[in-house]
């Protein structure tokens, strides 16, 4: 059973983990991550390439027949306040999602399949991608780059950890996950006065203060209510000096969407809205959006068979569906290329109610759970080359 020998290889999951822990470093600067997991699957006698400068792409086993596993490496430029013995010794930069988890759960499951090479009956790919927290994506990069040939997997799977579920506990949706998203940055230009002289200029305060609540009827009007949709201003900075009228105001924000079309309808309402806008007040208004990851949809058949095997292997208690949410994953790329299931791995302590969440200076997750997640992952890439 892969939980009892992923079990046996807690402590080297643990070592593993806390290695990453100390050492992050930023999306598509993982270097020294990188030859870590090269080191380790050398040390196993594990084939491997390096692909998108930091990405290594490792195989198992033999045979045409091929499914995949995905692990990120990056961190975030976070200051960590965890106060643990083995917090991040890079100033500004902490694994606060869980990617170091995320690594040292491939880096196990690929030592559980290396035990089973001659039995597999196929090819394990093994994913260990850079650059998940940034655009354009390390998903996009490594399959730009031939990560998914040579050969081409028929499945692949991924997880993430999960703050709001108790350690160990898996959920599965069907379909849409996570959402396409998009950063969003206004500049609104207009013309400087004197504020005791409002009538001398053109105010791109008072322009943005007004296209902030217009444009959300791009949510409330444009958009069928049963499709969901975000649109979130997060930023805006103009001015310097409290009798003086700006020149410029720049915003920032994000558009978030599972529905590929509506998000497509989106973009152009968002551009042209906001030059008739503030054209009202006589500025100039000009959108730049930065398209970023498409939706994360799994394949209901790869959704159902994970699932089915995350209850033989852990139980049917340890297993829940997951609510969707308008998070950003770029495993979506993948799930665009063949079916694709990623799941989510309870990360709480037992103990508490409730924990910091991902990426929060104090996140830090039950490293147990890593022994479901591990054996999961082992598990699903077995049983799928037995179909």
């Amino acid at each position: 059973m892969t939980t009892t020998i992923a079990e046996s290889l807690f402590d080297t999951m643990q070592s593993t983990r806390r290695h990453l822990h100390r050492h992050p470093e930023l999306s598509f600067q993982e270097f020294e991550t990188s030859t870590f997991i090269q080191q380790r699957l050398t040390s196993l006698g594990i084939p491997f390439r390096v692909v998108a400068t930091t990405g290594v792409v490792a195989h198992i086993g033999h045979g045409e027949r091929c499914v995949a596993l995905r692990a990120d490496i990056d961190a975030l430029p976070i200051t960590e306040e965890t106060g643990l013995p083995y917090a991040s010794e890079h100033p500004g930069v902490m694994h606060a999602c869980g990617h170091d988890t995320h690594t040292t759960m491939l880096l196990a499951a690929a030592e559980i399949l290396k035990a089973q090479e001659d039995s597999l009956g196929g090819v394990v790919k093994l994913l260990f991608q850079p650059g998940e927290e940034k655009t354009p994506g390390g998903a996009s990069l490594m399959i730009a780059e031939g990560a998914l040939t040579d050969p081409v997997p028929e499945m692949i799977f991924g997880q993430h950890i999960n703050p709001d579920a108790t350690a160990g506990e898996v959920s599965f949706v069907s379909g849409p996950m996570m959402a396409a998203a998009d950063e969003l940055y206004w500049t609104i230009k207009g013309y400087g006065a004197h504020a005791a002289q409002p009538h001398l200029g053109k105010d791109p305060i008072l322009a943005a203060a007004g296209l902030i609540q217009h444009l959300q009827t791009l949510i409330t009007k444009q958009r069928n209510p049963l499709h969901a949709g975000v649109l979130t201003v997060t930023s805006i900075h103009g001015g310097h000096a409290t009798n003086v009228i700006p020149e410029v105001v720049e915003m920032k924000g994000t558009l978030r969407a599972f529905d590929q079309a509506w998000r497509e309808q989106a973009w152009t309402y968002l551009e042209e809205q906001t030059a008739a806008y503030c054209a009202l007040y006589g500025c100039e208004g000009r959108l730049e959006i930065s398209k970023g990851y498409p939706p994360l949809v799994n394949h209901p058949e790869a959704t159902v068979f994970a699932r089915s095997i995350a209850e033989q292997l852990l139980g049917s208690g340890s297993v829940s569906e997951f609510e969707p949410k308008m998070w950003a994953e770029d495993f979506a790329y993948y799930s665009q290329q063949m079916p694709a299931c990623f799941w989510m791995l309870g990360g709480r302590p037992s103990s508490q109610t409730t924990m910091p969440g991902l990426h929060h200076p104090r996140f830090a997750p039950e490293e147990r759970a890593m022994i479901s997640g591990a054996a999961l992952l082992a598990e699903v890439a077995i049983r799928a080359l037995q179909r």
